[in-house]
């Protein structure tokens, strides 16, 4: 079992590794985590005074308590108060259907738009691309998305969508560009400037100033997935270098 939580982070973990959450005496009180105080993120369990690990990739940690497991899937769990990009499937009544890309798809009433009322609705339609955050989450409820903040303002959420490319990403991916300093976010518009919406489900939308600039920059990010920094550098100089 292993006992140093804070030591463990930026290393592979396995399905079935284990932490103990019990208060070690040697270690300073600056660097202690209390059990009771840590957060589990994706990919890792709490079990009593043990953190149980139930997926594969790298761990991760953000001040001061939160713990979460960073990995490759492609399968988005959906989460309260993560943001989405998502496509209307359904148009019933009152409530539109949202595919996110997870197992069932999502509730989105008229109402969840900024300034909505019984009179003044959002002029939304099948197919529609809606940047939304989920406010219903949980295994025993259909997963419920609002396009307003918790002041009732829109905050950039809303339908969005024209002239630009969608296309999916890994979910890894995804939580890298939205890092407050993202440096593929950084290199990318350095060389490429344009309009970037990132979804935590994995999902991206992109526009450019052409057509072939902004399929450029979709292959750009399928393809530094997995790469170093000096490569995914060296990739986007080039690539820059063939679209002058």
């Amino acid at each position: 079992m292993f006992s140093g939580l804070k030591d463990k982070v930026g290393e592979v973990l396995l399905p079935g590794d284990e932490f103990s959450l019990e208060t070690d005496d040697t270690i300073s009180l600056t660097e202690r985590v209390k059990p009771e105080k840590v957060v589990c993120g994706p990919g890792l369990r709490r079990s009593g005074d043990r953190l149980l690990v139930c997926k594969s990739g790298v761990l991760r940690h953000k001040q001061p308590n939160m713990f979460w497991m960073d990995s490759q899937q492609r399968r988005y769990v959906p989460a309260k108060g993560e943001t989405i990009i998502g496509i209307v499937t359904v148009k019933s009544g009152d409530i539109f259907k949202v595919d996110f890309g997870g197992s069932e798809q999502a509730s989105l009433s008229y109402l969840a738009f900024e300034g909505a009322t019984k009179r003044n609705r959002p002029n939304v339609q099948v197919g529609d691309l809606v940047f939304s955050q989920f406010v219903v989450a949980n295994r025993d409820m259909e997963p419920e998305l609002v396009c307003v903040d918790s002041s009732g303002r829109a905050n950039g959420m809303g339908v969005f969508g024209g002239g630009g490319l969608l296309f999916t990403v890994s979910l890894g991916l995804a939580r890298r560009l939205l890092s407050p300093h993202s440096d593929v976010l950084s290199d990318l518009q350095t060389l490429f400037p344009c309009e970037l919406v990132v979804g935590m489900n994995g999902r991206l939308w992109v526009k450019s100033s052409s057509v072939q600039q902004t399929l450029i920059i979709a292959n750009l990010l399928q393809s530094c997935d997995t790469m170093t920094a000096p490569q995914r550098q060296d990739l986007f100089r080039r690539a820059a270098q063939g679209a002058l």
